[in-house]
């Protein structure tokens, strides 16, 4: 059977508006209760599509649903890319089941099982600097698009921000005066302030003087980073928007990927400002225990131990987590 929008079935399977409505429903639902889904979103829409061009009828199966992952956009080859695609319809395989009790949920047993983090790529300082460059550059010249996006990477790069976070901030989220970001209802549905290095606030006050001067709207609810084409100047940039830029600056600058995704992401530089901090730390001799709450409640991490995973999961800070076990040494020698 399949359903309509209503939540009635009928016997000839699935109607791809009902699939496609109830993906929205199911999302809004989520999205009160404060889960932002940008990727479980991309996907679920991406699998109505799917649904849609095969014409596949009937209750959504695990046959259907791993076909659907194993077409990524990258090509990808890799079992854990499937298994990652399938991680992010389970929670929606189950609410469906209310509508049609035959939907089936993916499980480990389909690609094998997911690790639960995957290790991100820590950027080196002079890829940082190699991509602020590049951006610099983006054309049309003269003109705001290379400030814009040297600004945007610049800004997640030195404060840790999600790239969502970057983009919804408004001219009276920036308080250049004091220092200061107000980052509004996060992936956790919370506010929070966001001290700036003094070096960043230059920067930023630079480019919200020249995105001034070229005409953008200073109201305080106007977008900070803008648009900067035709019918688009001053108005917000979609995150699709930034994903597309970035990877074409990525491939024309070649790094090598040391992460285990796909390539370098835009949100691994939130990852290694996480990472040069506390090495920061450890190199002048902080207790990184006590700092590591700060730390936390800085880059909006809703439990510290989301904060912790780093010491295992990223090389650069193993010999950090292998010298605080060094130090306990002694005292469990002892007993």
């Amino acid at each position: 059977m399949a359903w309509h929008p209503c939540g009635c079935h009928d016997r000839e399977g699935i109607m791809t508006i009902g699939l496609t409505a109830l993906v929205e429903r199911y999302l809004i639902e989520r999205r009160t209760l404060g889960f932002q889904l940008k990727s479980p979103a991309y996907s679920l829409r991406s699998l109505a599509e799917y649904v849609r061009r095969t014409r596949h009828r009937g209750p959504l199966t695990l046959e259907v649903m791993a076909e659907w992952a194993r077409l990524d956009s990258h090509a990808s080859v890799d079992p854990r890319t499937w298994a990652r695609r399938l991680k992010n319809l389970r929670s929606f395989a189950r609410w469906m089941q209310q509508f049609e009790p035959a939907t089936e949920v993916p499980d480990d047993t389909i690609f094998g099982r997911l690790p639960e983090r995957q290790a991100p790529h820590i950027y080196s300082p002079e890829e940082v600097q190699q991509l602020l460059a590049a951006a610099r550059e983006l054309g049309p010249s003269p003109g705001l698009r290379g400030l814009v996006y040297e600004t945007l990477f610049g800004l997640i790069a030195s404060c840790g921000l999600r790239l969502s976070e970057a983009l919804s901030l408004t001219v009276a989220d920036v308080d250049l005066r004091r220092g200061v970001l107000t980052i509004r209802r996060t992936k956790f549905a919370k506010s929070r302030q966001v001290p700036l290095h003094p070096s960043t606030a230059k920067a930023l006050g630079r480019y919200r003087w020249t995105r001034d001067v070229a005409g953008a709207s200073r109201d305080d609810d106007a977008p900070f980073s803008i648009g900067t084409r035709g019918r688009l100047f001053g108005k917000p940039i979609s995150g699709h928007q930034v994903e597309r830029v970035f990877a074409t600056l990525r491939s024309e600058l070649g790094w090598i990927n040391r992460g285990t995704h796909h390539a370098p992401r835009i949100h691994d530089l939130r990852h290694t400002f996480v990472v040069r901090r506390i090495l920061l730390w450890q190199q002048h001799g902080i207790d990184v225990d006590e700092a590591m709450l700060a730390l936390s409640t800085y880059v909006g991490h809703a439990m510290v131990t989301n904060t912790y995973w780093y010491l295992q999961a990223v090389p650069e800070l193993m010999a950090v987590a292998a010298k605080r076990f060094e130090a306990c040494m002694p005292e469990f020698s002892h007993v």
